[in-house]
């Protein structure tokens, strides 16, 4: 009987573990589209900086 309730715990698990997953790719696809974007805009913030000093 304690072997046929365990299943959907482990099942949950891995789903709980999934979602988790597919959040962290999200906000990593986020962050890189926001960099792709972005990425010449900081370059010449640092080129700038670093010329004036």
């Amino acid at each position: 009987m304690i072997r046929i309730m365990r299943g959907p715990v482990l099942a949950e698990r891995g789903q709980g573990l999934m979602e988790y997953a597919l959040i962290i790719m999200l906000v990593a696809i986020v962050v890189i589209a926001i960099l792709f974007l972005l990425g010449p805009a900081i370059y010449n913030l640092y080129v700038t900086a670093v010329n004036a000093i």
